[in-house]
């Protein structure tokens, strides 16, 4: 873990070297990805150079606040808070004029993801800051992500991990000293795009998930081969499903460090 993390933090120095920035800008949303995309950053650059922004709608919960807060005060970050809830909602009405019937719950659901990517390009124009991506492989290799919203950025410093690999590179990090609440580690994943909502109403537990990806985008088998070494059929061909659906999506993202 200490390899991996060293080669994204010096992966991170040299790319803003290179493009010429010395602050990066993310949305910090109470989640593990973001939490760990945080703490990296604060490592290579400085919390102080890290504006970390916690746009919030009336799906975002109590906890959610309370660990952004949290990881904002425990690395030094420069975080503000906005509501972005008006905004949504008068976006909202206007599409449902527009469409002449009520958007689909997928469409609420990405408007609220792109809004906050228009934000932080926005702040990237204003401040001349890098906004980093925090979407992670399991994500990316799924399409679980929206394009113009999570995936807007100059860099995606995690997209080279799975999920199951960031849960365990937070938890050697905390081990060193307490970076991370707790609490980010363990709740439950959720992009907190609608009520209730939980990454396993889409997605397989990620612990299924990355294994099956590993073995067919890694290692180049069949799902036929992943079934016949005793897959689940019917989550090995839904996970091909996805992959091959989501390719459009890879073609757009920002670039992502190499972990290894």
């Amino acid at each position: 873990m200490q390899h991996i993390w060293n080669n994204l933090k010096d992966g991170l120095k040299n790319y803003m070297r290179a493009n010429g920035f010395s602050q990066v800008i993310l949305g910090l949303s109470g989640g593990l990805d973001s939490a760990v995309v945080a703490v990296l950053a604060a490592e290579a650059l400085g919390g102080e150079n890290v504006k970390a922004i916690m746009m919030k709608t009336k799906h975002t919960s109590d906890l959610s606040l309370q660990i952004a807060r949290e990881i904002a005060d425990l690395n030094g970050l420069d975080y503000q808070e906005i509501d972005i809830e008006p905004l949504i909602a008068a976006q909202s009405t206007f599409l449902t004029a527009f469409f002449k019937e009520n958007p689909h719950n997928i469409v609420l659901e990405n408007l609220q993801a792109r809004q906050r990517g228009l934000l932080l390009m926005a702040l990237s124009n204003q401040t001349n800051a890098l906004v980093l991506a925090c979407g992670n492989k399991s994500e990316i290799l799924t399409g679980y992500c929206t394009l113009y919203g999570d995936t807007c950025g100059g860099l995606a410093p995690i997209a080279g991990l799975y999920k199951s690999e960031i849960f365990a590179l937070a938890r050697w990090r905390n081990s060193l000293s307490k970076v991370l609440p707790e609490a980010v580690i363990s709740r439950v994943p959720t992009a907190e795009l609608s009520a209730n909502q939980k990454d396993e109403d889409s997605l397989p537990p990620y612990e299924v998930l990355d294994k099956i990806l590993k073995q067919l985008v890694d290692e180049g088998q069949t799902p036929q081969k992943i079934i016949s070494c005793g897959g689940n059929a019917q989550i090995v061909v839904k996970v091909e499903a996805l992959y091959r659906r989501s390719g459009f999506k890879r073609e757009q993202l920002p670039k992502a460090l190499n972990p290894f």
